[in-house]
């Protein structure tokens, strides 16, 4: 069985470790490489992208792959339709293993918006001091706020364009609390920007932006295709590839 795994996520990495050596499978791990130096799953990996819906689909028939996981980031929207209309093209089942979105608690100021765009429409009614967690793409659309100061967090330093008055902290999760708390006091941030990207890695600042009182602007995530079955946790990806084909007993 040929396995296909869109990656670049905590989870996929997860699940290319739950499935590597396992017998009578053969696994990728697909890339986007828009991280200099990302954390390598392990097996067979390759990065960059396939050429669009077109390019996907030629190679899912070229390598024979039976069964497509869509794990990649839930903001990664753009692939996601790529992947439903490739495996839809090339007769290939497809599962996505999306992370589960964060949920508020008691005390948090949440505000919800669709883009990053709404999100920079609503900022100046909030702070002037802005915790931008959203990464390095997209910050155009905060672009022409030049009179609010910025902490942008990214993996890999952003490019322009990108809001005038802006410091930047490379930075990779997971995040702790106490480390959390410390930066927001220290540079003073009256208001925090994330995307809902779920999990526990980043999500310590939404804790430390409750304890302070700060509002959080959440863009919310994408859809997921419609039609495509979802799942929250790699090992319901494992069962799903397992209920597909029966694998020769190790040894």
């Amino acid at each position: 069985m040929r396995v296909l795994i869109l990656g670049g996520t905590t989870e996929a990495r997860r699940l290319a470790e739950l499935l590597h050596r396992t017998p009578g499978l053969t696994l990728t791990s697909s890339l986007a490489g828009r991280v200099a130096s990302p954390r390598l799953p392990p097996g067979e990996v390759r990065i960059g992208g396939f050429g669009g819906v077109e390019g996907l689909t030629a190679w899912l028939g070229e390598h024979r792959v039976d069964a497509l996981i869509d794990a990649t980031h839930p903001f990664a929207g753009t692939i996601s339709f790529h992947a439903a209309l490739a495996a839809a093209t090339a007769h290939v089942p497809l599962l996505a293993l999306r992370r589960p979105g964060w949920v508020p608690v008691a005390g948090d100021d949440w505000r919800e918006v669709g883009s990053l765009e709404e999100a920079a429409t609503l900022l100046p009614t909030l702070g002037h001091r802005v915790f931008l967690t959203t990464g390095r793409m997209g910050l155009a659309a905060f672009a022409a706020l030049d009179d609010l100061w910025f902490l942008v967090r990214s993996v890999d330093a952003p490019e322009a364009p990108h809001p005038p008055r802006m410091e930047v902290l490379l930075d990779r999760g997971p995040f702790t609390l106490d480390g959390e708390r410390e930066l927001l006091r220290r540079h003073r941030v009256d208001v925090v920007v994330t995307k809902d990207s779920g999990g526990d890695a980043t999500a310590p600042k939404l804790t430390a932006a409750r304890e302070a009182g700060l509002p959080v602007v959440v863009v919310r995530r994408p859809p997921v295709p419609e039609g495509v079955p979802v799942v929250g946790e790699p090992e319901e990806a494992v069962r799903w590839i397992r209920d597909r084909r029966t694998f020769p007993a190790a040894g």
